[in-house]
């Protein structure tokens, strides 16, 4: 008799180390949740030798087996352009490659996988056609909605148009995609609705946004005094849109209003790759610096008195939130920058949409201890309680289990 554990392949678009991006996180964060389960978990995903090498204590802890495919050199500047003439959207586009279509087809064809999941939307572009494994896509945003409001924010019309025939693609990729799937996991209820309201996605689910509460210790928010100067931060890739976007925003209309007010503050953004053109935005203003790429954030968020989120754009969660409650610096957030998360205003994070109002509320933790302290020991209760990543991990591993039920539990005929 075959008692050995059902097989889950988890398909990745990208290499998930370093974990420098949100979405890198949170799936990093379920495999680690889900090892030692009710699964063996087989990961695939791009990778060089170097990178296998470089991390392979990290692979070990996410995955039973990892199987690579080797990365496409990245394509010129004219070639990218050329993609935005193809039917389906940008991102899309770029995820379907040779050695990735290959990879997925060879996996789907062994006879000891039971159950694929493919790790956000459009990844699902390297799905085998007709039937075969039961497949679940695990969504971190509505990517339509992304882009429309991209659309919204853009400068000019040509970019306007360029966004919005990029949504009118991903519209159309998304729910086609989307109900292929034995079950669909959303990071949100809010998305969840979206994808069974927008797209007849009957069976999609919502987990919460988990994070590592081991790895992101609580440490109360430090005093502001003449060795710790008020200081702001902001963490995030800064070769993501949104983010580029959103620190912009920050940078030309709020944070000339904090400086004001405390010419001495400083603003510290951590994350990869910040562009030039923001760099130069931000030498027209005071106190501003980009660290770039950081092995580890803890120690900016732990010496920061507060955590500002001024995102204008975006989808899904920002897992980023999460780590700076589990951290306990305060958050100052506009509604877009918590969307789907299950906190309340006032309580666990302050909401401030508008550039005047997002200053005040900086100024006002930054002058109070007491409102640090209460805002940084609220959230971290909220998280433990609700969002850590264990418990997140196991309510994936429920609907993966539910999405095997009517095929073959233990291999394929």
């Amino acid at each position: 008799m075959n008692s050995r554990r059902p097989r889950l392949a988890f398909v990745s678009p990208v290499f998930l180390f370093p974990n420098d991006a949100g979405g890198k996180i949170r799936s990093t964060n379920i495999l680690r949740g889900l090892k030692g389960g009710s699964f063996e978990i087989v990961l695939l995903s791009p990778a060089t030798p170097e990178q296998q090498a470089r991390w392979r204590d990290e692979l070990n802890g996410v995955c039973d087996e990892f199987v690579a495919w080797q990365p496409t050199p990245q394509r010129p500047q004219w070639a990218r352009a050329m993609q935005l003439l193809s039917e389906l959207p940008v991102n899309v586009v770029a995820d379907r490659t040779v050695a990735g279509l290959a990879a997925v087809r060879a996996l789907a064809g062994r006879q000891d996988i039971d159950l694929i999941v493919f790790d956000f939307v459009h990844s699902a572009v390297l799905q085998p056609a007709g039937p075969g494994v039961p497949a679940v896509c695990f969504t971190h945003n509505v990517e339509a909605e992304i882009f429309a409001r991209h659309a919204q924010q853009a400068p000019n019309r040509v970019r306007r148009w360029l966004w919005s025939s990029q949504h009118r693609k991903m519209q159309r990729f998304e729910g086609q995609a989307l109900r292929r799937f034995e079950r669909v996991i959303a990071v949100s209820e809010r998305d969840a609705q979206a994808f069974r309201s927008h797209y007849g996605v009957t069976k999609a689910e919502a987990i919460p946004t988990g994070v590592d509460l081991d790895f992101f210790a609580w440490q109360a928010p430090p005093p502001v005094n003449a060795e710790q100067p008020p200081t702001v931060v902001f963490t995030g890739s800064m070769d993501w849109r949104a983010n580029i976007d959103g620190v912009q925003f920050f940078l030309n209309q709020v944070w000339p209003l904090v400086l004001a007010a405390r010419p001495e503050a400083r603003f510290v953004v951590v994350g990869r790759n910040p562009p030039a053109s923001l760099q130069a935005a931000a030498r027209e203003v005071s106190n501003v610096e980009f660290t770039g790429f950081v092995d580890d954030v803890r120690p900016f968020a732990h010496a920061a008195h507060a955590f500002v989120i001024p995102l204008l754009v975006g989808g899904g969660t920002r897992i980023k939130a999460f780590e700076a409650m589990a951290m306990g610096c305060p958050v100052v957030s506009t509604s877009i920058g918590m969307e789907g998360l299950d906190a309340e205003p006032g309580t666990h994070f302050l909401q401030r949409d508008e550039p005047a109002a997002m200053a005040r509320a900086l100024l006002e933790l930054l002058a109070s201890d007491e409102q640090r302290q209460s805002l940084s020991r609220a959230a971290r209760a909220l998280v433990e309680a609700r969002f850590g990543h264990r418990q997140v991990a196991q309510v994936f591993e429920d609907i993966c289990r539910r999405a095997l039920a009517p095929a073959q539990p233990h291999g394929r005929a």
